[in-house]
């Protein structure tokens, strides 16, 4: 009987090669296909019809790229809800996708990282916690060695898609209903920094919304971390009428400040996080669907292993306000 490792043979190619050619994977030159289905056809080759059932249900293999933080006391609700969503996706899609950690690529060449994904035969890439000054993803989008989909990282090109919220209308948003209902005119804004796009478009929202109402906004960076923004507020609360913070981390870290120093003033986030409702007191927030982007961003990776061109997705978002008892069962 006639294996794939007979006609992998008569082909001249791998046997994985022969695999990726049967079961339509893309990224597999017609010269390729040519010689293998010469070599099927020759061989009077026949797949095994339980593998063959199997393989059909995927059209190709995506790496979930993942970059938690490791700071301690970090909360891992986005990435759970990222990691659910995907998994989620790709079955709905077909998709066999494996998670893999940022830090396994951190020391390798961006040769090194390609060469991985090869070897365990991925075809498209979801990234999510690198920002767009990641050389990996830089490369990667230039080089269009996969199929690629960020998400909150602006890369595009004829093989990259990105998908976020419009983030500096969300930060708009937020800061224009806490500041409306509290009528604050002097506010603390503790940013996320200035290193990535993601942080900026934020900050921009925020200038916007400065110069349309006349309040008066110190900016300080708090790095997206709960102790620093905590610091910052100590320093800086007593002198201003609310903190908007650009991202929910930030704001527990604000509100918790506030209580230690028995002051009341409005605090708002942004990401939509369970654990706000634990802070304390309750604070609006802009809520991201995470789950959901995730799943779209399996569809979009597909659709671009299907031969579809990149493009930016602006996913919808939602300003809420939780409290504590909002988040107990």
């Amino acid at each position: 009987m006639t294996s794939i490792k007979d006609v992998a043979r008569e082909a001249g190619v791998a046997i994985s090669t022969v695999s990726k050619v049967l079961n339509h994977y893309p990224n597999v030159s017609e010269e390729t296909k040519r010689r293998v289905n010469a070599a099927v056809e020759k061989l009077s080759f026949v797949p095994n019809a339980v593998a063959a059932a199997l393989s059909s249900k995927q059209s190709g293999r995506v790496a979930l790229l993942l970059n938690p933080s490791l700071r301690p006391g970090q909360m891992d609700e986005i990435n759970m809800q990222v990691i659910a969503g995907a998994l989620c996706g790709a079955e709905k899609c077909g998709l066999d996708v494996i998670t893999v950690f940022y830090r396994m690529m951190a020391e390798k060449s961006f040769e090194e990282a390609v060469q991985y994904f090869k070897t365990q035969s991925i075809s498209g890439i979801v990234s999510y916690g690198l920002s767009e000054k990641s050389r990996l993803l830089r490369r990667l989008a230039e080089t269009g060695e996969f199929r690629l989909v960020t998400l909150d990282a602006p890369l595009t090109g004829r093989t990259t898609s990105c998908l976020s919220v419009d983030n500096e209308r969300a930060q708009y948003e937020v800061a224009q209903r806490m500041i409306s209902e509290n009528g604050c005119r002097s506010v603390l804004y503790l940013s996320g920094g200035s290193e990535s796009c993601i942080p900026q478009a934020r900050l921009r929202g925020m200038k916007r919304l400065a110069q349309e109402t006349g309040i008066t906004v110190t900016v300080r960076n708090a790095d997206f971390s709960e102790k620093r923004a905590g610091e910052l507020t100590r320093r800086f609360a007593r002198s201003k009428d609310g903190i908007v913070c650009a991202s929910d981390m930030m704001a527990i870290g604000a509100m918790r400040a506030l209580i230690e120093m028995d002051i009341f003033r409005p605090v708002c986030g942004f990401d939509g996080i369970t654990l706000m409702g634990y802070a304390g007191k309750q604070m609006y927030t802009v809520r991201q669907d995470f789950y959901r982007m995730a799943e779209q961003a399996m569809e979009e990776v597909q659709r671009l292993m299907n031969g579809g061109e990149g493009r930016v997705l602006t996913a919808p978002h939602e300003l809420v306000r939780i409290a504590y008892e909002d988040v107990i069962q």
